[in-house]
């Protein structure tokens, strides 16, 4: 679904417990994927991700068949300053993963966020998705928000089996289910697993994934060189 948008007191105890209901119940066990924060100069490669969802994945994932105008203007319109936006890139430097954690406008009352998410068809069944839920939650949960809302078709099994597995009440209101998410007290911990999974891996393995396309690249481009070097001496007879 798409997106509508001060640290608290609780005790040690108390955010320790919910800080393990904001992660999947895997979480000793999953494979870490990089994922990375997104900024405007990405717009192009959100717009490119969205505008390939198949016309059911649109339906789940804005709730309502959403036509390319309308894709494209919900992408002109995204505040990469208020929101936050975390995307995954696979060795192509393709976004075959995107979520969205969209905050309230007037800032005064930003003590709730709402997520939203998207991923490419080729690549589900790797919980991709969870993974995004829980990047998001970490985040949220670290600019002091309180509450993590997602809006869903209740027809949207995948989003809401993500939302219930991290602890998440689920409401449903016919064709349509909230879910809500009470988030943990932001500790150091919380703040360095952030910045050392979600910033530096994430940067480092889009960096290394950049470095590979471009070594491809050039590696093509010589082969094409020596392959029409081969091919003029072959016609002049040399």
């Amino acid at each position: 679904m798409e997106p509508k948008t001060t640290p608290r007191t609780d005790s040690a105890a108390t955010a320790t417990s919910r800080a393990q209901a904001v992660a999947p119940k895997s979480q000793k066990t999953k494979i870490v994927v990089p994922i990375r924060e997104i900024g405007a100069r990405y717009r192009p490669q959100v717009l490119q991700h969205l505008l390939a969802l198949e016309p059911q994945d649109r339906y789940l994932r804005f709730g309502y068949a959403a036509n390319d105008r309308q894709i494209e203007t919900y992408v002109a319109s995204l505040n990469f300053e208020r929101d936050r936006l975390f995307g995954i890139f696979n060795r192509k430097l393709e976004l075959v993963g995107l979520a969205h954690l969209a905050y309230p406008a007037d800032a005064s009352i930003a003590s709730f966020a709402e997520f939203g998410v998207s991923v490419a068809k080729k690549v589900r069944g790797r919980g991709f998705g969870a993974r995004l839920f829980e990047r998001c939650a970490v985040h949220a949960a670290n600019d002091g928000v309180k509450t993590m809302y997602i809006h869903a078709l209740s027809e949207n099994t995948a989003m809401l089996r993500i939302a219930r597995n991290a602890g998440a009440t689920v409401e449903r209101d016919g064709s349509e289910s909230e879910a809500h998410l009470s988030l943990p007290v932001a500790t150091f911990r919380t703040r360095m697993d952030e910045l050392v999974r979600g910033q530096m891996v994430g940067r480092v393995d889009y960096f290394m994934k950049t470095e590979f396309s471009l070594a491809r690249s050039l590696l093509a481009t010589f082969q094409e060189v020596r392959n029409a070097v081969r091919e003029n001496r072959h016609k002049s007879g040399t």
